[in-house]
């Protein structure tokens, strides 16, 4: 299979069938991302155990790529600290945003997002939900946009 169709069949399944969508309660922070652009919108709740993610969750309304990412995202932090959140951040920005980056190996389903970059337009559908997690993760009381 090829990356085109591991995007395609990716994107479309976590769209349909998004994991850790919902509320978390209690959490310890939580953020609301906004793309106007798109009209995505989502909120990311999180549960630390010192600087783990122990939990998290998101809910909202967007486009297919928009709920696609949060629910991959979602299940590839969850259980992870912050300094490998921020290590897998930086390669998916850098997967979405520069066309002639290699996807990095270590990426699992989230290489999928590569393709992506493709429609620049909608590098910030894909993007929306790191910026809000990271957000979360600085217990940033802002509404984050991706204009």
């Amino acid at each position: 299979m090829d990356l085109k169709d591991l995007y395609r069949e990716v994107i479309l399944d976590h769209n349909k069938s998004p994991r850790l969508y919902g509320k978390l309660e209690p959490a310890d922070s939580s953020a609301d991302g906004h793309n106007p652009l798109c009209g995505d919108r989502l909120h990311i709740s999180v549960r630390l155990d010192g600087d783990r993610v122990s939990d998290l969750r998101f809910e909202g309304k967007g486009c297919a790529i928009s709920v696609a990412s949060a629910s991959m995202m979602c299940e590839a932090v969850k259980g992870k600290r912050r300094d490998d959140i921020a290590h897998l951040f930086h390669e998916i920005h850098t997967v979405l945003t520069q066309h002639d980056a290699p996807v990095p190996e270590d990426l699992g389903k989230l290489a999928a997002l590569s393709g992506v970059r493709e429609f620049p337009v909608r590098v910030k559908c894909a993007s929306l939900c790191w910026h809000t997690l990271n957000a979360a993760l600085e217990r940033s009381a802002a509404t984050v946009k991706t204009e």
